[in-house]
């Protein structure tokens, strides 16, 4: 088969375009690892994210059951029960790991629906501008002022109770934020002489969001990801303490509500409290640290401390 010398072009604009991602992932790693809270919150969350993939294997399925609970209600910690029992004899080891891959399924997915939402809105509202940017983001202070935690609560309880129930109230309640940020960028962007290049060489509206905006908007919106997770598991837990969560599974947000129930806190059973709160310090910390990071490294006029 002969190679002509369009095939020959395009392969090479191709390889050059691989060249160029593969430096600028480089030069971004060599960037990330000087920030040594970046690197401490990254270890975290690879451990977490490694122990939650490997739970099948690590403790699994059976860990959840309540009928066959390998011990009594409430033990304290101890060889057999490195971080005791729950209410109904079952390790909450066991229970902390699995509960991982629901708690981070949640956070990572309503990060990502949120910021999808807040990405689009924000785009079209600053390409378009006008009347319609008006409209847009007078409907997007609404949301920004009503609290976002009410919001969930209120879409959560009249919604059916499940997971991807939860995964949609947190999304839907916390776009604003990447909306307002994502529109101001997008008019900065807009500003720039090759955006006029592409509009006078008839670049349409399409082209000019997709091919131009959304790639120079791509940095602010992987950081406002990297902080969002760690709202997003905050919220789902708070969702799952007050009852609004799951049911049929196991996540650290519900491990807090079934020891509230328990009367672990009249009653001093501090092993059943302070694991899971503890998970949600470290992975919510964990996230914000890699966020601030990638903040520093995309925008170093930010100044972050190292």
């Amino acid at each position: 088969m002969t190679t002509t010398p369009v095939d020959k072009t395009a392969r090479s604009a191709t390889s050059l375009a691989w060249a160029r991602r593969r430096h600028s992932v480089a030069r971004f790693w060599a960037a990330y690892r000087t920030h040594r809270a970046g690197l401490f919150g990254l270890a975290a969350l690879v451990l977490i994210a490694a122990l939650a993939v490997a739970a099948p294997l690590l403790v699994g399925p059976d860990v959840q059951s309540v009928t066959n609970a390998p011990g009594t209600a409430l033990e304290e910690p101890s060889a057999a029960f490195p971080l005791g029992t729950d209410q109904f004899g079952r390790s909450l080891l066991g229970l902390l790991v699995w509960g991982a891959r629901i708690s981070l399924t949640v956070g990572l997915l309503a990060a990502a629906l949120s910021v999808a939402i807040g990405t689009l809105v924000g785009i079209v509202a600053g390409h378009y501008g006008g009347l319609f940017s008006t409209v847009v983001m007078r409907i997007t202070d609404w949301f920004l002022v009503m609290p976002s935690l009410v919001l969930a609560i209120v879409l959560a309880t009249v919604m059916s109770r499940s997971m991807w129930t939860v995964i949609v109230a947190i999304g839907v309640a916390s776009w604003p934020t990447t909306a307002r940020l994502v529109r101001a960028q997008t008019i900065a962007v807009e500003s720039r002489p090759y955006i006029e290049r592409a509009k006078a060489l008839g670049g349409g509206h399409g082209h000019i969001m997709n091919r131009h905006v959304l790639p120079n908007v791509m940095p602010l919106v992987l950081a406002q990801t990297t902080l969002g997770i760690s709202s997003a598991i905050l919220t789902e837990a708070t969702l799952a303490f007050l009852g609004l969560g799951d049911p049929t599974v196991v996540s650290w947000g519900g491990m807090l509500q079934d020891a509230r129930e328990a009367g672990a806190v009249s009653s001093g059973h501090w092993w059943y409290l302070a694991p899971p709160g503890i998970a949600i310090a470290i992975v919510a910390l964990a996230f914000t640290l890699c966020g601030r990071a990638i903040e520093s490294v995309l925008n170093p006029k930010l100044g972050v401390a190292r």
